[in-house]
């Protein structure tokens, strides 16, 4: 039959839908998803858009299946003002001519198929990146009739073209960062605006990302800086620009990459996940650092400083507790022998038994002073304070950070390890849920 022979009805009316309470049913189906521009918060599809709804006043003639009618009939009957909320553009495909189809059917059914281009505006939240899963949803609805009028809802038979069986309603795509997943929603949404509420058929855009690239380019690395600072905890603190150089080359590394990263991922009003990883793990490396600073202030006072004050003590402890003057008769010294032997010509003189219970008892004393009780009595003999005892704290635990036997190092490859395994499990036990 010529296309062109068909002739609406001259009663009819295209201002006017076909009825009360007009079910217009809508299909997608998908053929590729051509990109995803996460600056722009845009998704780009290549579509076949599918629009049928009953229009009773048109008939068609008798044992004919269908009517193909020109693209520029569409203007002579009524048809949807298909509104598409998150549309930013929309480009209908064509080689030849225009992909685009009017096909009215013998049950009275106008279907109108167009394949396009279309790009959708997306509101992306960043904040779990790159453990963020992004929704976005498509309503098709209408902007001037309401609910009364006019209702949308999924056609049932529309196949999905993807990864997923035909016939499916859940279709996936997978792109080197994303795995697209399109869904439609069962119930009908209802937007309220204008002179009352207005029916729509939402499809979900669910945007997941590929985890495995972030994990080896990002997440693995960072761990192994972390591992590798510990080994530092092994090092004797003597050698300094061996533990130095493993260090700060470390923390150098966790720097550039937190720059690299936060440079190429999406911007986000807060920190990203990722970046909470990366300063985490910088903080772990510079915690490191700042340990061997205090196990090198420790050998410093424990080798400059701390003699420095036991000789001071041991002046003040002589002053007060040093043996009493001994009266000795000048007769009785000069009456007491000397003994000696000659050696190379001068003379070595030894000390009798008296003098060498006297050397006893100085050493006695000696031991005596630097005794910690001893140590611990502030000068002048007064009775020890607050400010003393936090004095003697200090000076311990310095003196423990400089062990030679690297104390602190010991505790510190214990600690660090674990703390750093309890913030992984807060952090993806977090983050995941």
């Amino acid at each position: 039959m010529d296309q062109h022979s068909y002739q609406v009805p001259t009663d009819y009316n295209r201002n006017i839908p076909p009825g009360k309470n007009t079910t217009v049913y809508i299909g997608v189906n998908i053929i590729r998803v051509s990109g995803v521009d996460e600056n722009k918060q845009e998704i780009t599809l290549d579509v076949f858009l599918q629009v049928s709804w009953t229009e009773d006043r048109l008939n068609v003639p008798h044992r004919v299946p269908f009517i193909d009618l020109p693209w520029e009939f569409r203007q002579l009957i009524w048809t949807p003002d298909l509104y598409i909320w998150q549309l930013q553009t929309m480009k209908i495909l064509s080689v030849l001519q225009e992909m685009a189809s009017l096909r009215l059917y013998a049950n009275r059914t106008v279907t109108v198929s167009i394949g396009a281009t279309i790009t959708i505006k997306c509101d992306m939240d960043f904040v779990l990146y790159p453990l963020d899963v992004q929704n976005c949803d498509i309503d098709f609805g209408s902007y001037k009739y309401t609910t009364e009028d006019v209702r949308f809802e999924w056609r049932e038979v529309a196949r999905w073209l993807g990864l997923g069986p035909v016939g499916n309603e859940r279709s996936e795509f997978r792109l080197p960062k994303y795995v697209v997943t399109f869904v439609t929603a069962k119930s009908n949404h209802i937007h309220i605006f204008g002179e009352g509420e207005h029916s729509a058929a939402r499809m979900q855009i669910i945007l997941s990302r590929e985890l495995r690239s972030y994990l080896l380019e990002s997440y693995l690395p960072s761990s192994l800086f972390v591992i590798i600072s510990w080994g530092s905890f092994c090092v004797i603190p003597e050698i300094v620009p061996g533990r130095m150089v493993l260090l700060v080359t470390t923390l150098l590394s966790l720097v550039t990459m937190f720059d690299t990263v936060s440079t190429n991922s999406p911007d986000a009003l807060e920190l990203k996940c990722i970046e909470v990883w990366l300063i985490s793990c910088t903080i772990f490396v510079f915690l490191a650092l700042l340990e061997y600073f205090v196990v090198l202030f420790g050998i410093r006072y424990d080798k400059s400083w701390s003699r420095r004050r036991q000789d001071l003590r041991r002046a003040a402890s002589a002053a007060q507790l040093g043996p009493p003057p001994l009266h000795i008769n000048h007769l009785q010294r000069l009456s007491t022998p000397v003994t000696g032997t000659p050696q190379g010509g001068m003379f070595s003189p030894t000390l009798s038994v008296e003098d060498e219970g006297l050397k006893q008892q100085f050493e006695h004393q000696a031991i005596q002073r630097d005794s910690p009780i001893l140590e611990s009595i502030p000068p002048g003999g007064r009775a020890t304070g607050f400010v003393t005892r936090m004095r003697g704290v200090i000076d311990n635990g310095v003196m423990f950070c400089g062990a030679q036997h690297g104390a602190l190092d010991k505790y510190a490859l214990m600690i660090f390890p674990m703390c750093f395994l309890l913030f992984n499990v807060i952090y993806w036990t977090t983050y995941l849920s």
